[in-house]
Parts: structure tokens; C-alpha cells; sequence
């Protein structure tokens, strides 16, 4: 039993604490008060009507009680008991039941009195319409409101208090009065709007609760996947068809996952690939040691087997270095200078400094028009960019005339100028079928042509092995500079690698200049 109630206060708690519960009270509670204003606009409104009917009821009858003593004796001012005072015009009663009629000597004895109310009552509610009255004046006509007890029940009457003065002077007054709600409507209202505010809260807020579970069940699902999706499971989505504020959220909410899932799988695929890249070159420098150690060799031998292990250990260098390169672009760890320079003269710079490493491989490196083109950037990253291109096309460029040209010029087609540099080369290129994939790291179209010449080439002071990270790094660099790469590539004739970078306008340089 003790469990069973521990369970159902967390259950309450739970709801009580829930926005579905929050959004249906205060649905309820704004409802609530705009019905009770409005109810109360309603009773306040009809007691005005009843009171404003009441004293147009009392001003016609305290007119027919007035015609009613022309035309009668003036016994009524009396101790002799009288009958009850009928409408001279036609003989009807004057007074209805429940209301009450008292004629008052000028000494403020009652003289005659007909209706619920006793003479104590009467007193008071004749003295309280004599103070009323203004002093030197005399005594005119005035309205008194009273409750008035009677028996289990209390009523609200009105009184009018109106002198008598035939033409041999004054004789007294009457007082008369009648109720301010005779058909007791005020009660049956009362009673009616509070039951309709009742009712309509109680119904507001099952059905306020509903709407608003309806409208939070996203928020469940949402709430749902959350808790269902680990690391090594993203796949799972949302797929909510709703046009409103929470389909959006669940929108961005599968974007968020989509991004979470390509970063995990880049990750994944990042260590993979590092590790096995890592693996190949420890493999070999692990298998040439062990090789030169089983046995005696000849000096040329192990001359041999660390020239290799060299180029492994300088292919591992790289490698690490790239990667850190791309720790520290991907982290923002990388801050780019903005300055002023001209595009053709860092791609000039660039092929004067590779052009020995291409004269050691038979490749034929020229450049075409060198326009000036200002642009902003950082140097050192723009001269990377271009002689990671220009490596590259050295590294794979084959055939008898093997050439590479670079190129540079500008393009005012789109809406903003901007400047374009060309690595075109002669080589194999590249199948269509890894045009997207060039970028991608560790991404190799040829996994044969990473070491250039084999493990045994001896004649080169180098090996220009790749690491598939050259061309990712090259993609950062022009993305940070705002451009954008293009390749084009067809099988036996060659690549072009164009890049395209916003180009400094005359009056930008100035402006860059002065500041």
C-alpha cells in the first residue's frame, strides 16, 4: 500500500511539475478571469437594470398614491383602520404584494401601515430618510435602500419617503416601498454564472490538458530519441510532418543529427584511416630492421635498409604534420592573417621554389598570364595551398612529355570579382567516380601510386609518397580565404585544379591601406 502511494505522489508530482499541466492552468486561470469579469459585468449590469426598473415601479406608485388622497378623505393620517388604498382611475389595489405602504403624522407617529416590514423597521427607515433630508428646506421626495429580514430569507427594497400637503395644510407623509427584485432574479443568476464559470473551467481544463498533451507529444518523441541515441548509434530520426514551431525543432533537431552522425563517421573513418596509413611505414621500417638484423649484411645492405627506413620516417613526418595542421584548422586554432597581396606574384614565388624538385622528376614547370591580382589573405597559407597542387601534380604527372602549368587571371561573370588560379598538369587524372571523393582525407585514387618510385628506389634523395591529406588541407585553406575548388579531370589527359578567391577592389585596398 506504502508503494503503491509513493508511486502515485511521483506520478502527481510529475504531473503537477509538467509544462502540459502549467500550460493548462494558466489557460484555465486567464479563462477564469475573463469569465468572472464578464459574469460580474453581467449581475452588476442587471442589478442596475432592477434598481433603475424598481424606482420607475415606486415613482408610479407614490403618483397614485398621491392621486389617490385628492379624491379620499384624509382619514388615512388616523389611528381608525383603513382598507388598503386602490388606484382611483380603475379601483385596483395600488401596492403588490410585498410592498409596503406607511402614513406618518407630522410628529412621526405611523398611522397606518400595510406590508412585510414592522414598526421598528419602519422607524429606522423613516430616520434614515429624514436625515437625508436638507435642513430649512422641508421635506422632499427621497430614495433609501435597505435589506430587509424576513423570516430565512432577506430582501432588497427601495423606499421613497414623500410629503402630503393638501391645499389646508400639511397633513404628514408616506412612505412606500417596494422590493428591488420581485421575481428574485438576482439569486437564479448568481447561482447560474457561478455553475456556467464552474462548469466551463472544469471542462477548459480537461480539454486544455489535452490540447496541450497533443501539443507537447513532439516534445516526447523528441525527448524519446534523445534518450534512445548513443554514440555509436545516430541513425535514429524524427521525421515529424508538422508545419508548426515544434516541427521546426524537430527539423533542426534531425539536421543536428545528421551533422553529429557525418562528424562521428568522419571521426571514425579519420582514426581508421591515420591508423592504417600509420601502419603501413611502421610495418616496413619494423620488417627492413628485423630483415638487417637475422643475418650479417653487406654495407651496401644496411645502407639500403636505412635509406628506407629514412624515407618511411620522412613519410611519417609528414603525415603527423599534416594531421596536427588539420587538429589545429579544424579546432580554430588557426588564425589567418589579412593583408594585401597580389595572387600572381605568391604563384610565381611558388613555382621558382618547386621548380628544382620538378627538374629532379623530368617535369617541364611553367607558368602562363600573371595578371596582378589583389587579393586579402595570408601568405604563408596561400603559398601552402599552391605548392601542396603543384606537388601533387609532380608526384603523380607521367609520360614522356610530363608538364605542369600554372595560371592565374580574374572572373567578373558573378555578382563580386573575384581572382582564379590554375594547377593544370598532363597526367593520368582522375575516373569520374572519385572527382568527389579528391577532398576527403586519407582519399587516395590510386593506393599503387602512393610511393612514386617503389620501396626500391635508391637514386632519390626523397620519396614523395602521399598521404591522401594534402588536397583536404589545400580545400581548408581556400574555404577560409572565402573561395572555393574546383577539379576537372579526364582519364589519359590530365587534371585542373581551379581555385577561385574573392579579388580586392581598388577602393577596398585603399580603405585597407589607410586603416
Amino acid at each position: 500500500m506504502l508503494s503503491i502511494l509513493k508511486r502515485l505522489s511521483t506520478r502527481i508530482n510529475s504531473l503537477t511539475h509538467s509544462i502540459r499541466f502549467r500550460l493548462a492552468l494558466w489557460f484555465v486561470i486567464v479563462l477564469g478571469i475573463v469569465l468572472v469579469a464578464f459574469s460580474a459585468f453581467i449581475y452588476f449590469r442587471q442589478v442596475a437594470d432592477l434598481r433603475e426598473a424598481a424606482i420607475g415601479r415606486l415613482e408610479l406608485k407614490g403618483r397614485r398614491v398621491i392621486g389617490f388622497l385628492r379624491f379620499s378623505n384624509q382619514d388615512y393620517f388616523q389611528h381608525t383602520p383603513l382598507m388598503f388604498p386602490s388606484d382611483p382611475n380603475n379601483g385596483e389595489p395600488i401596492l403588490q404584494e410585498g410592498d409596503v405602504l406607511v402614513f406618518v403624522n407630522t410628529n412621526g407617529q405611523i398611522m397606518q401601515n400595510w406590508g412585510p416590514i414592522d414598526a421598528n423597521g419602519i422607524n429606522q427607515i423613516i430616520g434614515v430618510s429624514l436625515r437625508n433630508q436638507t435642513p430649512g428646506i422641508g421635506i422632499r421626495n427621497s430614495l433609501v435602500s435597505a435589506t430587509v429580514s424576513g423570516g430565512t430569507t432577506r430582501s432588497q427594497y427601495l423606499f421613497m419617503l414623500s410629503p402630503v400637503s393638501p391645499d389646508n395644510g400639511q397633513l404628514g407623509y408616506f412612505l412606500i416601498g417596494n422590493l428591488v427584485d420581485p421575481a428574485n432574479q438576482l439569486p437564479r443568476l448568481l447561482a447560474s454564472l457561478s455553475l456556467g464559470i464552474l462548469l466551463t473551467l472544469l471542462i477548459a481544463l480537461v480539454g486544455g490538458f489535452w490540447l496541450a498533451d497533443r501539443a507537447m507529444r513532439p516534445v516526447k518523441t523528441i525527448t524519446h530519441a534523445a534518450q534512445a541515441i548513443s554514440e555509436t548509434d545516430l541513425s535514429l530520426r524524427l521525421h515529424l510532418e508538422q508545419k508548426d514551431e515544434l516541427g521546426e525543432l524537430a527539423d533542426t533537431f534531425d539536421e543536428m543529427l545528421n551533422r553529429l552522425q557525418a562528424a562521428f563517421e568522419r571521426q571514425r573513418q579519420f582514426t581508421a584511416d591515420a591508423s592504417h596509413e600509420l601502419r603501413t611505414p611502421l610495418t616496413i621500417v619494423d620488417l627492413e630492421t628485423s630483415r638487417a638484423l637475422a643475418n650479417h649484411r653487406t654495407p651496401q645492405e644496411y645502407e639500403r635498409v636505412l635509406k628506407v627506413v629514412q624515407s618511411e620516417n620522412q613519410m611519417m613526418i609528414r603525415m603527423v604534420v599534416n594531421l596536427l595542421t588539420l587538429a589545429r584548422m579544424d579546432a580554430g586554432q588557426v588564425t589567418l592573417k589579412n593583408e594585401e597581396l597580389d595572387l600572381s606574384d605568391i604563384a610565381l614565388e611558388v613555382v621558382e621554389r618547386m621548380a628544382p624538385l620538378a627538374s629532379r622528376e623530368n617535369v617541364r614547370l611553367s607558368v602562363g598570364e600573371l595578371p596582378e591580382l589583389p587579393v586579402l589573405g595570408d601568405r604563408q597559407y596561400l603559398a601552402q595551398m599552391l605548392t601542396n597542387l603543384v606537388e601533387n601534380g609532380i608526384k603523380y604527372t607521367s609520360g614522356e612529355d610530363k608538364r605542369i602549368q600554372v595560371e592565374t587571371g580574374s572572373d567578373s561573370s558573378g555578382k563580386d570579382r573575384q581572382a582564379w588560379v590554375r594547377v593544370i598538369d598532363n597526367g593520368p587524372g582522375i575516373p569520374p567516380e572519385h572527382l568527389p571523393h579528391v577532398f576527403d582525407r586519407f582519399y587516395q585514387v590510386d593506393k599503387a601510386r602512393t610511393r612514386k618510385n617503389g620501396e626500391e628506389d635508391e637514386d632519390n634523395d626523397q620519396n614523395y609518397s602521399g598521404t591522401g591529406l594534402g588536397l583536404s588541407i589545400v580545400q581548408w585553406i581556400v574555404q577560409a580565404h572565402g573561395g572555393k575548388i574546383q577539379v576537372e579531370s579526364e582519364v589519359g589527359k590530365g587534371s585542373t585544379f581551379t581555385i577561385l578567391i574573392p579579388m580586392l577592389l581598388r577602393e577596398m585596398a585603399l580603405e585597407s591601406n589607410q586603416s
